[in-house]
């Protein structure tokens, strides 16, 4: 390669015998000149990049997949990376100890340690002082048990601490958990930001709706966004409402905090004022379906899909 500096192509401006680092941040960044039809190889060799075309296809070669290798690892090093791959360990902790749990309680009745099912019963077991190699190996397991459940409380800590920064309007409206679950099942914020509010509002009902897709069910109303106060706290009659209402702002939030990042309060307000109207017609037809008048509603009868 000649020591000259390109004034074309991917690599306008470097000098030849540039560093991999900077080919790659080369390929990375935007160029003003990006739609304009060049022959980029034919450049380069004329100003002494490079020799001939394959030694410039070459570099190209070289500096793109450096550039693919410090974007991508850039991604898994974002926040909300992190986020993502927290709760999916709270999660995966959570369940292993249940299991764990449900082993250990039976293992310890064989024994006459008996104290109890479930997690609490098992980290109670834990406790104990064993009178025999036996109860020594069920103990030791109930102590790893009570291990599992510790590291779970501290990674939703975690997770209390980090959903905020990472998305701050979704965490306002949904808790840093449900927060994190979406980011999780949508692949990451930017991805959540981009779907629309009909894909966040089934978001972990994918069974459910391909079951559906493929004649062998009803359309789900509702995904992990169940888990919210104003949907799973919603008479069932009002739960389609309330959860395209939650998944329509959920889908805003999303992108603000993808694209901007600041808190938006009058986002919340509009949600609290939809879940209010939605509170209000339940109420409604509660007192219109009240025995003692005798009358009914159409949402007693049919309620909302």
């Amino acid at each position: 390669m000649s020591e000259h500096a390109s004034d074309g192509g991917w690599f306008a401006d470097l000098p030849a015998e540039a560093e991999l680092a900077a080919r790659a941040a080369a390929i990375r960044t935007p160029r003003a000149d990006g739609d304009a039809p060049a022959d980029w190889p034919a450049i380069a060799v004329e100003t002494g990049f490079a020799a001939d075309r394959d030694d410039y296809y070459a570099t190209l070669r070289e500096a793109t997949l450096e550039a693919a290798r410090r974007g991508v690892a850039e991604r898994e090093g974002a926040d909300d990376q992190q986020l993502l791959h927290a709760v999916r360990a709270m999660d995966d902790t959570t369940r292993t100890a249940n299991e764990l749990a449900e082993r250990a309680g039976e293992w310890a009745g064989t024994l006459g340690l008996d104290g109890g099912t479930g997690v609490d019963a098992v980290r109670t077991l834990a406790d104990r002082e064993a009178d025999s190699p036996l109860e020594t190996r069920v103990i030791s397991l109930a102590a790893r048990i009570d291990d599992l459940v510790h590291e779970a409380d501290e990674l939703r800590a975690f997770i209390d601490r980090l959903a905020p920064e990472v998305a701050p309007n979704l965490s306002e409206m949904a808790g840093p958990v449900l927060t994190a679950r979406l980011i999780s099942l949508a692949g990451g914020l930017e991805p959540l930001a981009k779907k629309p509010s009909g894909t966040v509002q089934v978001l972990g009902a994918e069974d459910a709706l391909f079951a559906h897709l493929a004649g062998r069910g009803s359309s789900p109303k509702h995904g992990i966004i169940y888990t919210h106060p104003f949907v799973s706290g919603t008479r069932p009659a009002d739960r389609g409402s309330a959860s395209r209402a939650l998944a329509g702002k959920l889908s805003i939030a999303a992108r603000i905090d993808h694209y901007s990042g600041d808190l938006r309060p009058e986002i919340h307000a509009e949600l609290d004022d939809r879940m209010a109207t939605i509170r209000a017609r339940a109420e409604s037809a509660n007192g219109a379906g009240d025995p003692a008048t005798g009358n009914t509603t159409a949402a007693d009868s049919g309620g909302d899909q």
